[in-house]
């Protein structure tokens, strides 16, 4: 099948499925031209939550993308009303695969015909879940980080995703201050997490079999590296319970892989000490955090 590229974007909206930690930044960083962003989420309170933190953000981050400002956004428990009109739809929904295949096949059937499809799946290439998907030539994977401070972003083909589509957004992705990576081949991870998953894992094995700490891990991060944080840090901002699920994944691909980081991460899990959002994970945390 045929498709056929989006047009008139300045005057559509962008849709973000999801108002979690990161579908709320994606949602910020399309909301730095002007225009309008719709957050779906079956939660109103989340809806809520993630329209506050882009009003709050937009006005900063808009005066540095060049050309930006700010834009409006708004939150809805009806997935037909975000996706009227979209040119663009990101999915930022859990990282479980039948919930995934069902969204995509929920967005081919009510976006609009012109609509790109895009994925902002952490692990899971496009091509494991668009089995009920009537135009697999407009689903791609854009994986965003932690805009607006970590603002690449991966884009890769779903083996059916049409040129013209990733060669737009490899066009307008800047105009929106983020800046797109194309990986050329599938690939688990894609560029720069299938390289920190390697990082990650190691730091996670040295803690698991006893040789170091999760503190004297990210000090010497920070000063070997010149940088603030480490591992242990990021992992309990990302949330230790995805960051397992990804290790999982991971493992489900290449059994091979050691069991101790996934031991270690599964004891925190079990306790409830998911990180940041928990209030505890490696570290502690306070209110300000």
């Amino acid at each position: 099948m045929t498709f056929t590229l989006p047009a008139d974007l300045d005057s559509r909206p962008v849709t973000v499925l999801g108002a979690g930690t990161l579908g709320r930044r994606i949602a910020l960083m399309f909301a730095t031209r002007g225009g309008e962003t719709r957050i779906y989420d079956p939660s109103a309170e989340a809806g809520k939550q993630a329209c506050a933190y882009v009003e709050q953000h937009v006005s900063e981050v808009a005066a540095r993308v060049g050309g930006g400002t700010p834009g409006s956004v708004a939150a809805t428990t009806d997935l037909a009303e975000a996706l009227a009109g979209a040119w663009l739809v990101v999915e930022a929904v859990p990282e479980r695969l039948e919930l995934k295949r069902q969204v995509f096949a929920d967005l081919d059937r009510l976006a609009e015909p012109d609509a790109i499809l895009a994925s902002n799946s952490s692990s899971y290439p496009t091509s494991r879940f668009i089995d009920h998907v009537g135009t697999p030539e407009r689903v791609v994977n854009m994986h965003f980080y932690m805009p607006p401070a970590q603002a690449a972003v991966d884009l890769m083909s779903s083996g059916h995703t049409d040129r013209a589509v990733l060669d737009l957004l490899l066009e307008v992705l800047p105009r929106y201050g983020v800046f797109p990576f194309e990986a050329h081949r599938e690939s688990t991870g894609f560029i720069f997490n299938r390289i920190w998953a390697a990082i990650k894992r190691e730091a996670l094995s040295v803690v698991a079999e006893g040789v170091s700490t999760p503190e004297d891990v990210d000090r010497m991060w920070a000063i070997n590296t010149g940088t603030a944080g480490g591992p242990f840090r990021a992992m309990d901002q990302v949330g230790l319970d995805v960051v397992l699920d990804i290790e999982n994944h991971y493992a489900a691909e290449n059994p091979d892989l050691p069991t101790g980081p996934r031991e270690l991460l599964g004891r925190y899990v079990d306790a409830g000490h998911l990180g940041v959002k928990t209030g505890r994970g490696f570290y502690e945390y306070g209110a300000r955090d």
